[in-house]
């Protein structure tokens, strides 16, 4: 199966429809985006750890049927994260920084990365990761279209900023949206240069819990063989 962490090179070509003519964005637009992305600011600030749900749909052009998958992630200040694919099979990634694991029970093997080197990963764990400092990484912009999100809240577009190009060369643009009343991020849909669109939809958002150390820390098996992930990037 697929995952986002390896959606750039089994990706195929696909053209993205242009912005509507390109025109321009009204300034109650620009209000409304900066207004959630204050929210949304403010809400992980207060953040420290979180578990959550999550679904996941891939598109990929030329095949009729989407790939789907779900599990749980966790999260916990600063830069640990845990992704677990529950369905259709069990996957685990591990980050911790810029370390990654990622263990495959049926396969009796984890590969082992850093985060700065695996393109179509960096991106989006750096959104779940640093929500509370979007600026840093994405300039930050209405969503064209009329489409808006749960409860009518505007979406936001991130396009990845040109210090962030080298690692994230894979990626287009992300689109947010966030609970209304929460602004916790429901949704994130991953835009590839190449045409792949992974969306993910969170659910059963729990904060704070004080999620202990010991969730995020991958002991491995003694049965299973430890693999270097390839590069992704360029050279």
């Amino acid at each position: 199966m697929m995952r986002w962490w390896l959606a750039a090179p089994l990706s195929v070509l696909f053209v993205l429809p242009a912005w509507a003519a390109d025109r321009p964005i009204d300034e109650k637009a620009w209000q409304e985006v900066r207004e959630v992305v204050k929210q949304l600011q403010a809400r992980y600030e207060k953040t420290k750890d979180m578990q959550a749900d999550f679904s996941q749909k891939t598109k990929i052009e030329g095949f009729e049927r989407p790939v789907t998958s779900s599990g749980k992630v966790y999260i916990k200040k600063p830069g640990r994260l845990r992704w677990d694919y529950l369905d259709p099979a069990t996957e685990q990634i591990y980050v911790n920084q810029d370390d990654v694991k990622v263990y495959v029970p049926e396969h009796k093997q984890v590969l082992v990365g850093k985060l700065t080197q695996m393109a179509a990963s960096k991106a989006p764990l750096e959104l779940l990761q640093g929500a509370a400092k979007l600026d840093e990484s994405f300039e930050i912009e209405p969503t064209r279209g009329k489409d808006r999100g749960a409860g009518g809240t505007p979406l936001i577009t991130l396009i990845p900023k040109a210090k962030e190009q080298e690692s994230s060369q894979s990626l287009q643009k992300i689109i947010v949206e966030v609970f209304p009343k929460t602004y916790f991020i429901r949704t994130v849909s991953l835009y590839e240069i190449s045409g792949n669109v992974a969306v993910f939809e969170f659910s059963n958002l729990k904060p704070n819990l004080g999620l202990g150390i010991e969730v995020f820390d991958f002991k491995t098996p003694s049965d299973v063989e430890v693999v270097r992930a390839p590069v992704l990037n360029g050279p």
